[in-house]
């Protein structure tokens, strides 16, 4: 009897002792809304508070909104999960008569960006390999890139500025193997994209990116409207005279929206009047309507060895004697387009531009 009423008196303090530790565990975990943002960047991603339960599910927790861009920029096949973080009451606006309506964010605000690859991506929600996550904070009025690399555990992931090159294998949709060298930008190179009139700033969070639906946990809706909901977005202007985009396989979409849609969410950051390409004369957002700055009939102002020796950035009815096919078609260093950001030819990308090119009208 004594036996056993010590037996019970045991098991009754490891019972009392795990949920201990588990309070002491849930309580002790950081909370985004409490961070201090003078000690930015932090060591480990971990201590941001971003996701609920284990890190590698990539799960946001209540506090971040997750997102998704009508058509994504292309980064060697990865997958993403986007999520961003803006401050209790406090909301993100947009302007409608401000070129490309990007949004513009509350001091505090942190966008998150997960790459990984699924082993197969035909089972996306398997096993699957994280690389790295990139942070955009806003502080002091200006943002700031911290990079974050994920160890092979998939336990954490550690602040690393100077880039770095991480082997990688996976099985594509048709079942095909491939292993590449997944190269992840230094610091100052976020630079060469995000800067839009020499201020760094976000480049994906646009009206014409975020007007249309997303599967929320609670049910499809569109974006906009449900962060107009929550609070966390107001704007101006009317939301049906946008130019939204299309995902590059959207079957519902004409080849041309395809196309452009493509350009401008993997080049139209750089090619355009206030973009780090803004001499080229290539004006590859969706907004433009002058052919000639899409590149039509247009030679380029200084492309070097990136022209191969052709005539025209696009040279309407041949698709593969332009330049933009060209130049999107190489790995080659003093070719390739865009410039970083990947070590692979996006093939599909290549298929899109090169049908639409051969759509277009030449001259009589």
């Amino acid at each position: 009897m004594i036996y056993k009423n010590n037996a019970f008196r045991l098991s009754a303090f490891v019972f009392t002792m795990a949920v201990a530790f588990a309070c002491f565990k849930k309580s002790s975990a950081p909370s985004i809304s409490e961070l201090d943002y003078a000690k930015f960047p932090l060591a480990n991603l971990s201590e941001y508070g971003i996701y609920d339960g284990e890190m590698s599910q990539l799960v946001p927790t209540k506090d971040l909104l997750a997102y998704a861009p009508a058509m994504p920029l292309f980064t060697d096949y990865a997958f993403k999960k986007r999520f961003v973080y803006i401050p209790a009451d406090s909301a993100a606006s947009f302007d409608l008569n401000k070129p490309d309506a990007a949004f513009v964010f509350p001091e505090h605000s942190i966008l998150v960006k997960n790459f990984y690859y699924p082993a197969d991506f035909n089972k996306p929600d398997a096993e699957k390999q994280i690389i790295e996550t990139r942070l955009l904070v806003k502080k002091g009025g200006k943002w700031e890139a911290y990079p974050y690399v994920w160890n092979k555990e998939q336990t954490e992931a550690v602040y690393k500025s100077i880039g770095g090159k991480v082997p990688v294998t996976f099985k594509n949709e048709a079942g095909e193997s491939h292993s590449i060298d997944y190269t992840m930008p230094n610091k100052n190179q976020c630079k060469s994209c995000h800067n839009q009139g020499d201020t760094f700033s976000p480049i994906g969070l646009k009206v014409k990116q975020l007007n249309n639906d997303y599967a929320y946990a609670e049910g499809s809706e569109n974006q906009l409207a449900h962060w107009m909901k929550l609070g966390k977005l107001k704007g101006e202007g009317d939301l049906t005279l946008v130019k939204n985009m299309v995902y590059m396989t959207d079957t519902k979409a004409s080849l041309s929206d395809k196309a452009r849609s493509y350009l401008d969410s993997n080049c139209g950051h750089c090619h355009n009047p206030n973009g780090p390409a803004g001499s080229s004369g290539l004006r590859l957002t969706v907004e433009e309507n002058d052919p000639f700055h899409w590149g039509v009939y247009k030679s380029p102002v200084a492309a070097g060895m990136g022209a191969g020796n052709l005539k025209y950035d696009i040279f309407p009815g041949k698709g593969k004697e332009s330049i933009i096919t060209y130049r999107m078609n190489s790995t080659h260093p003093g070719v390739m387009m865009p410039e970083i950001g990947r070590v692979s030819i996006h093939k599909e990308g290549v298929a899109l531009l090169t049908a639409w090119i051969d759509e277009l009208e030449p001259k009589k």
